[in-house]
């Protein structure tokens, strides 16, 4: 397949594109470089089965020729980050997810949207089963992230279910490992972190 992964230089992202790159699929990545860092794809450059855009999802996106797959894991998801870039953060999870259908629409192609335990808000019931709607605090300072992954969630069932997209979400929960920062803020690299300094 060709797939396309926006958000190719973040985190999760390039370990995607390492994955899918061993399975022997093409990869173009998209990314505007604002939280993703090229080292951590770099060692991919002069595979010609993977291409890299420097890219914002949020305007145009364009693709040659054939593409069987889009993977939008486009978005800040350190709370350092959505809370330093907050319209940033929206606007990905809106415009960006809205470019990133339409262009998996346009070459009918199927579309993952990589979407976060943080749709749930401060959740009253655990574990959080899927059929449960979350407790979402719209305005407070973590809702730029939510809201965000939460309408995008509610725009890919949107094109599911008018447009007949192929279409699967998915809800990625305190993911740790190699190329994370560790000052990424999250709770398992603060653990680590604090671990490692000998810190409560």
């Amino acid at each position: 397949m060709k797939v396309l992964v926006t958000g190719g230089a973040g985190f999760l992202g390039s370990h995607l594109i390492d994955k899918l790159l061993d399975e022997g699929h093409e990869v173009l990545a998209f990314d505007n470089l604002l939280t993703g860092r090229i080292e951590n794809i770099e060692h991919h450059f002069g595979d010609e089965r993977f291409k890299f855009v420097k890219q914002d999802v949020t305007e145009y996106l364009h693709v040659g020729g054939r593409l069987e797959a889009v993977v939008h894991f486009a978005s800040p998801a350190s709370p350092i980050d959505y809370l330093n870039l907050p319209i940033q953060t929206l606007k990905v999870g809106s415009l960006g997810t809205h470019k990133a259908l339409g262009l998996a629409k346009e070459k009918k192609a199927r579309f993952l949207l990589a979407s976060t335990s943080e749709v749930y808000g401060n959740p009253q019931i655990h574990p959080q089963p899927e059929g449960y709607w979350g407790h979402v605090n719209p305005v407070g300072p973590r809702g730029v992230y939510d809201e965000a992954k939460r309408f995008g969630e509610a725009i890919t069932m949107a094109y599911h279910r008018y447009h007949g997209l192929d279409t699967r979400i998915v809800r990625i929960f305190n993911t740790y490992g190699g190329r994370m920062r560790p000052d990424d803020g999250r709770v398992d690299s603060n653990f680590i972190v604090q671990a490692l300094k000998g810190e409560p």
